[in-house]
């Protein structure tokens, strides 16, 4: 769904690229900066759990965090594209690193008690399997970019608005929402595969 918003803002995404590239930075160091970047939000949230302030909303810093890392996900691809640096290699990275701190996302949330942990490693499985049903039917030849409205960044932007939400639990809520668009996507996908096989 996002894809063809992302359509709307790709002159910005590229000017954007274009800084980020006359900076020297490669599209795989602009991956690993975004999934470090990632990893310390997961931290973040998991550090709720200790009770350290109350007045610190850890939820949101972490959301905040977090958004900061998806925005060097989208660069990443612009760079490479500007710098025309494309390949199988950093395809490849970006991929594993995306699963990686997705599953780390999840992680951080149940250990900082933000969320209830059975519907956290429900929503990382789903997530997953929203990828892989991507990545199976690529291999049968039929593309389902776009198919969905569950993929990656739809579900690190839900995550991090319903984190910056000043209310109890509304990074469950989150959560909850993440694993419904995760499975409805999955239904969509499994369908519109069996439907062209």
């Amino acid at each position: 769904m996002l894809n063809k918003f992302r359509e709307h803002l790709q002159p910005i995404l590229d000017k954007t690229g274009v800084l980020f590239s006359s900076l020297g930075l490669s599209p795989n160091t602009l991956s690993l900066i975004g999934f470090i970047i990632t990893i310390i939000s997961s931290i973040i949230f998991g550090i709720n759990s200790l009770k350290l302030d109350p007045i610190l909303n850890f939820s949101a810093i972490g959301s905040i965090i977090l958004l900061t890392g998806a925005f060097f996900d989208v660069i990443d691809g612009s760079v490479a594209k500007i710098t025309k640096t494309t390949s199988r290699k950093g395809s490849f990275l970006d991929s594993t690193l995306d699963k990686i701190s997705e599953s780390i996302i999840f992680l951080g949330i149940a250990i900082g008690e933000l969320a209830d942990p059975i519907l956290c490693l429900i929503a990382v499985s789903s997530s997953l399997l929203v990828s892989y049903t991507r990545s199976r039917a690529e291999t049968l030849g039929i593309d389902l970019r776009g198919v969905g409205f569950g993929e990656r960044a739809e579900r690190i932007l839900i995550l991090a608005i319903m984190g910056l939400l000043p209310f109890s639990h509304s990074l469950e809520y989150g959560v909850i929402i993440v694993i419904g668009i995760s499975i409805i996507t999955i239904i969509q996908r499994i369908y519109r595969t069996l439907k062209i096989l």
